[in-house]
């Protein structure tokens, strides 16, 4: 009897240890990371961002932004977002890029700066629609490509006061109130 308390003390110590080194919540909610989700996905640069997408879903000939904007691609498929990493700082973001998936649309993908600069101007345009990492949002072009990006840990971010989800999803705040993480993905983002 002894030796299997030891065993079972045994486990929870080393049960929490690991959760301690992955990385658990450390309380850390300034406008770097995002509040109650310490396991989202995280990018350094936009590389990083293509790299994430490229193991759930395609995301192929990406290209900054303004370029996207400035080609003929915009007119036929526009992409979220457009000037507004140089015409309104305001939404905190870092850098954007458009990439292609395999069903020919556009994903629009977002380093930000400041998640929560970023949410708080989501919020004040009533927004919702994205799906965010730690420090990166993505606007998949494809209702295929949100499908299969729901396991690659990317959270729905909605600032929809009205946002009601179906039973057996979980909901957690983000940073800014009112805003929320969910990993339910509506049918049409």
């Amino acid at each position: 009897m002894r030796i299997k308390r030891a065993i079972t003390v045994g486990a929870l110590l080393l049960m929490s240890a690991s959760l301690t080194a992955c990385g658990g919540d450390d309380g850390n909610s300034d406008g770097d990371g995002t509040a109650g989700s310490p396991g989202l996905p995280e990018a350094a640069d936009m590389a990083s961002i293509e790299q994430f997408m490229n193991k759930y879903t395609s995301c192929t000939g990406l290209t900054p932004g303004d370029e996207y904007d400035d080609s003929a691609l915009r007119d036929k498929d526009p992409a979220w977002g457009e000037g507004l990493d140089k015409h309104f700082p305001d939404w905190g973001i870092k850098e954007r890029a458009v990439c292609r998936d395999a069903y020919h649309d556009s994903n629009t993908l977002v380093l930000l700066s400041d998640m929560k600069k970023f949410q708080t101007t989501l919020k004040a345009k009533n927004y919702s629609g994205l799906l965010a990492g730690k420090n990166f949002v993505v606007e998949p072009g494809d209702d295929q490509t949100v499908k299969e990006l729901k396991a690659s840990g990317l959270k729905y971010l909605s600032c929809d006061p009205g946002l009601h989800l179906p039973s057996g999803y979980k909901k957690e705040p983000a940073l800014v109130e009112g805003c929320v993480l969910t990993d339910y993905f509506p049918a049409e983002i």
